[in-house]
């Protein structure tokens, strides 16, 4: 049996690979070297000829990184490297809890001296090239430095405490699992900008002026009580520019980049709350929450059937039951589910986005919310002909122009409705 789930573990290992590939190809076979019609007036011929450079060159980049990948953990697979690791990890200790730290802890410091290299690439060569790097050599250190801290205080503190549950509950561990983890998700939601994101970046509250008023003036137009608007530094590391709703409650806040703000409009920023607000006001965010719960539960439902039976550590060569060791096969047996569970949640989002979008141009302005998307896309060089499998399979997001489409579908809409 043992045997059977390790080919199994093997198959889905490739197939995952050889799928992702497929997409890739299939996304290629859309580049173009002159500007296609429908981006006629979005694109300008030489900012097109940039962008498909750019996707070019971050498909060559995730081509060798994705490979480098796949063969490392083909390697460890075939050569019984997991074993090796779980063995080494036993000889420190006879605690589950400390054994398992130092499985995972191997495992992510590995993880991390082989991705570095990779990173810094991406970071200040193809990013640089293209003129969306602002991150500092001090600021990329200082970075990982905060990033490890993190994974070893949070990652390792959750690692720790579902091995604890394991092991003193037995056949209850799922449903307190999924309560402990449950509550986690929630505080992170509520707290995650007041306590994370100020260890990278600074955020300060708007200032009041033309743009506060404007903000606050549609807020309440909409029947959205917002007291908390920030601006984030996000040209400390990227020219690129975002705004996101995060918290719930009294901690929901809304959070503009600066390079934003530098490069829209007044009327062009309101759009863009109108959108994240839209989200708030249509439940987006709450079902969101709802179904990453559900989701969770689900998933720790179905490891408490199968990771107490040492079939699956042994699959991956382990010479006894291992609950750590169990986990990291499921995992990779269980991908199959994820890339199903990930296709059912991409289609959700994207109707989100469509909804959001509709919000915006029932409560504020179409035309802004249509200029804000395009400057969004032609400043970050966005690939705006995805093939439609890969959009099917990956994008959260609508495409460009099917959004756009949308805007003046409900734009006319609304237009039918008042005459």
């Amino acid at each position: 049996m043992a045997h059977l789930l390790f080919i199994i573990i093997i198959v889905f290992v490739v197939f995952d690979f050889v799928l992702e590939r497929l997409f890739d190809y299939l996304n290629s076979l859309y580049w173009s070297n002159e500007l296609p019609k429908e981006l006629a007036g979005i694109y300008e011929a030489e900012k097109y000829k940039k962008s498909q450079d750019y996707e070019k060159a971050q498909h060559k980049f995730g081509m060798y990184s994705s490979a480098l990948s796949f063969l490392l953990i083909m390697a460890m697979l075939l050569f019984k490297g997991f074993a090796y690791l779980d063995d080494y990890a036993r000889s420190f200790t006879d605690n589950d809890i400390f054994i398992a730290l130092i499985f995972f802890g191997i495992i992510g410091i590995a993880s991390d001296i082989i991705s570095t290299p990779l990173q810094i690439y991406d970071q200040f060569v193809i990013e640089e090239k293209y003129g969306f790097n602002k991150t500092t050599w001090k600021t990329f250190v200082l970075d990982k430095i905060k990033s490890w801290v993190l994974g070893a205080l949070i990652g390792g503190g959750l690692l720790a405490f579902i091995v604890w549950i394991y092991n003193s509950t037995g056949e209850y561990f799922w449903l307190i699992a999924w309560g402990s983890i449950t509550v986690f998700m929630i505080f992170m939601a509520m707290f995650f900008s007041s306590l994370i994101v100020p260890l990278f970046n600074k955020q300060t509250p708007l200032e009041d002026g033309e743009l506060r008023d404007a903000i606050k003036k549609f807020a309440d137009k909409a029947g959205f009580k917002l007291d908390n608007i920030f601006v984030i530094d996000g040209s400390k590391r990227s020219t690129k520019a975002n705004a996101y709703f995060s918290g719930l409650g009294a901690k929901k806040r809304i959070v503009l980049y600066d390079t934003l703000i530098k490069d829209h409009t007044i009327e062009e920023l309101v759009a863009i709350l109108a959108h994240e607000i839209g989200h708030y006001k249509k439940k987006h965010t709450l079902k969101g929450m709802i179904m990453s719960v559900i989701q969770t539960g689900i998933m720790l439902y179905i490891i408490s059937l199968f990771v107490g039976n040492p079939v699956l550590s042994e699959a991956l060569g382990a010479k006894q039951g291992s609950f750590h060791v169990g986990i990291l096969a499921f995992g990779m047996l269980y991908s199959p589910l994820s890339l199903i569970l990930g296709i059912f949640m991409n289609i959700i989002s994207r109707k989100n986005e469509y909804e959001a979008d509709s919000f915006a141009v029932q409560n504020y302005s179409g035309k802004a919310l249509k200029d804000a998307l395009i400057k969004l896309s032609v400043n970050t060089l966005s690939n705006l002909r995805p093939h439609p499998v890969y959009v099917f399979f990956h994008y959260s997001h609508p495409p460009l122009i099917q959004r756009l489409k949308a805007i003046d579908e409900a734009g006319e809409n609304i237009a039918n409705c008042k005459i």
